[in-house]
């Protein structure tokens, strides 16, 4: 799956790259709001991963809106700092399909990833239990 991350802290986004391109996933890295906002419009994208608060006055919030003005439809996983209830109902309202706080593991950032493939119908579902 490629995978577009909005990331200014390089650690962070030195981690999701490693951790995503370890998993399988091609990954691409947007370091500023800019980049990313520019990135995320052109398309081609499986997954937007966003932070909230970018260096350069651009928020996460701001390109995902924009991806959705713009009609796309692309899963997008908010992963941020901001935790309090009203962050995630903002990231949320915004369009976002999911939302994590930092710091994260990447076993649940995979699993959050597989998830929203899984309900975008690109993988079988599950076998029904039996009763």
């Amino acid at each position: 799956m490629q995978i577009l991350v909005v990331e200014d802290d390089p650690d962070v986004g030195n981690f999701l790259v490693t951790g995503l391109s370890d998993a399988g996933h091609e990954v691409e890295l947007a370091a500023t709001g800019k980049e990313g906002m520019s990135r995320a419009l052109s398309g081609g994208y499986a997954l937007i991963i966003l932070d909230r608060q970018l260096g350069d006055g651009i928020d996460g919030v701001d390109i995902l809106k924009a991806v959705r003005d713009s009609g796309r439809n692309v899963p997008a996983l908010f992963l941020s700092g901001l935790g309090e209830l009203s962050d995630w109902v903002q990231g949320l309202q915004a369009g976002g399909d999911d939302y994590l706080v930092k710091p994260v593991s990447l076993n649940e950032l995979l699993t959050r990833i597989d998830a929203l493939q899984n309900r975008d119908g690109k993988t079988t579902p599950a076998p029904a239990l039996n009763e």
